[in-house]
């Protein structure tokens, strides 16, 4: 495999800019970075660096599309072509979403009186898996994870964070997207939960997953990250 096909993010001269309106008041704009340029390969885990308020999570949102970049442009792999994500139509970013870009962030969202099985199953359904097998897999992941499973009937809503978490990075895990965008993924576990995520970092990444994350624990980063990024580098004046 070449390096173009072994592409899976590519970002270039990308820059974001914050614009905040107060009633009566000339907007004020906080610039966040600027010229940023990364690249992100199959079977690599990019770690982001720099202090906290930096851009990290900025970084992440963007590449995911929640924000639009102030200048430049993210190039995601999906079906086969490098996608301009700022070109595509919200249809498209859906089915980018949905098979190729995986997103585990801090928190759950949800929708309300949906059992965490169905939760964790339903990203394999909307691919096409049938049924049975889409369950074995996500009760494969909720055993793994040490989720109880007394709580796999039951909406995710009330449970604890780390509950929370795991279902989170079960659903995200369950359908090998080639793409995830990690947030802080153990952020709310104990050690042995960790130790569970680190193994299914690897996992994917012996099968070829690009990842991008964010990793205050910086035993969990030493452990999967296959090189450091500095936003820092690119800190808009």
């Amino acid at each position: 495999m070449n390096a173009m096909q072994d592409e899976r993010v590519r970002v270039e001269g990308l820059g974001k800019t914050f614009t905040l309106y107060n009633q009566g008041e000339t907007p004020t704009e906080i610039p966040v970075f600027q010229d940023l340029a990364l690249t992100v390969r199959a079977g690599q885990c990019v770690v982001l660096a720099g202090v906290s308020g930096v851009g990290k999570s900025t970084l992440i949102r963007t590449i995911y599309g929640n924000y639009t970049p102030s200048r430049g442009n993210v190039h995601v792999a999906h079906r086969g072509a490098m996608v301009n994500l700022l070109e595509v139509n919200p249809r498209t970013l859906l089915d980018i979403r949905r098979e190729s870009l995986g997103y585990v962030s801090q928190f759950l969202r949800v929708i309300p009186r949906i059992s965490t099985l169905k939760l964790v199953l339903t990203p394999l359904l909307e691919l096409g898996v049938e049924e049975d097998e889409a369950e074995a897999r996500a009760v494969r992941l909720l055993r793994q994870l040490r989720l109880p499973e007394r709580l796999w009937s039951l909406p995710p809503a009330t449970f604890s964070g780390g509950e929370q978490q795991r279902v989170n990075i079960a659903r995200s895990f369950v359908s090998e997207r080639p793409i995830l965008l990690l947030d802080e993924p153990t952020a709310s576990l104990d050690a042995a939960n960790r130790e569970t995520v680190v193994e299914l970092i690897r996992e994917s990444l012996a099968a070829g997953v690009a990842m991008l994350g964010i990793f205050h624990d910086l035993d969990v980063r030493d452990q999967v990250a296959t090189e450091l990024f500095e936003v820092e580098a690119f800190k808009a004046a």
